[in-house]
């Protein structure tokens, strides 16, 4: 989820949709993408049971950093030169890889992958006021404001916070919110100092992985001990890491991105919407974890907050109609529509 790599940021990022582009060419594929980063919080679940968090954090960024060199090896896509580049890579690998993967693994320690998944799609509710207050890449509107506000009413809401909140749960919980919020850092600094470069998006991600991996080469020994021997691991942890790194950065922003080109960043970026409902399926079936009612109801009204601070729930303006037959004269111009967000 290394929006995670800007999925939802309210961004226009990418090259223009394929006008050829059809249902039958990009849905596989988000299809795909839906499924791969909805299933991360339950590899997440199932790398902590035997490894330290930061562990987890450091394979399955070393992981996706191989994938994506490897990709770039086939493609013969070099890696970005210029230093400065390198230098923000350093801030978005530490706040948009580092730091959240780590939380959910600390949160998951205490909360279920169901919940994980919810919090995830609280990144564009902290994203946008970063956006519009700190890096000033995005003007605040009352449509704004309004889903936003929906958006944390809903975040209250998955905290039951009229049972009172407290204890384990509330600070892996916490930890998950603070996940997300590190992910809407991340998608405005890239905003405001890396979109935009000619170097391409496989090439960045790829640097930003490559940062990541040797920061928490150094970090993950110091803070948690000697890494456990490879031989005292499950297999399903071992290839849970593996999967999170391989599948959920190196393929899936392949896949991410061929949406992005046959249908536009904004189909690209609903697959958020999708995110909480495969991670909370696969959590039930596959883990057998409870869900209470206000959890799903909470994560609703996120979603919707989400889809009306981005404008995905705005009523279209009506058409003006068509003149009627009468002397050739020039039609009146039709105002245009106002930016999606």
């Amino acid at each position: 989820m290394s929006y995670r790599d800007g999925k939802v940021s309210g961004v226009k990022t990418g090259p223009a949709p394929d006008p050829r582009g059809s249902l039958a060419g990009w849905l596989p594929p988000f299809a795909a993408l839906a499924l791969i980063w909805g299933s991360s919080f339950l590899l997440i679940k199932v790398g902590v049971r035997e490894l330290h968090p930061l562990y987890v954090t450091l394979g399955r960024v070393a992981a996706g950093a191989l994938t994506l060199l490897a990709i770039l090896a086939i493609t013969r896509t070099p890696l970005p030169r210029d230093r400065r580049l390198w230098v923000h890579m350093l801030v978005t690998a530490t706040v948009g890889v580092a730091l959240p993967f780590s939380l959910f693994g600390f949160g998951e320690q205490r909360v279920s992958s169901v919940l994980a998944g919810i919090w995830n799609a609280t990144t564009p509710l902290v994203a946008l006021p970063l956006a519009v207050l700190a890096f000033r890449t995005e003007r605040i509107t009352a449509r704004r404001v309004a889903g936003v506000a929906l958006g944390f009413l809903g975040v209250l809401v998955v905290l039951g916070v009229w049972h009172g909140v407290g204890g384990a749960q509330l600070t892996g919980q916490l930890m998950c919110l603070g996940a997300a919020a590190c992910y809407g850092v991340a998608i405005p600094y890239q905003k405001r100092f890396v979109a935009g470069r000619p170097e391409s998006g496989l090439a960045i991600s790829a640097a930003q992985l490559i940062v990541g991996t040797a920061l928490l080469a150094v970090v993950t020994p110091l803070a948690a001990g000697a890494p456990p021997a490879p031989t005292t691991l499950s297999g399903d942890v071992v290839a849970a890491v593996l999967a999170l790194g391989s599948l959920g950065t190196g393929v899936a922003f392949v896949l991410n991105f061929r949406i992005i080109r046959i249908a536009g960043a904004s189909t690209s970026a609903s697959v958020t919407y999708l995110m909480p409902v495969v991670a909370s399926v696969i959590g039930v079936l596959a883990l057998h974890e409870h869900v209470v009612w206000y959890q799903p109801a909470g994560a609703v009204l996120i979603l919707v907050g989400v889809a009306v601070s981005q404008g995905v729930l705005r009523r279209r303006r009506p058409r003006p109609l068509a003149p009627e037959p009468g002397p050739a004269v020039a039609p009146p111009p039709v105002p245009e529509a106002s930016p999606s967000v």
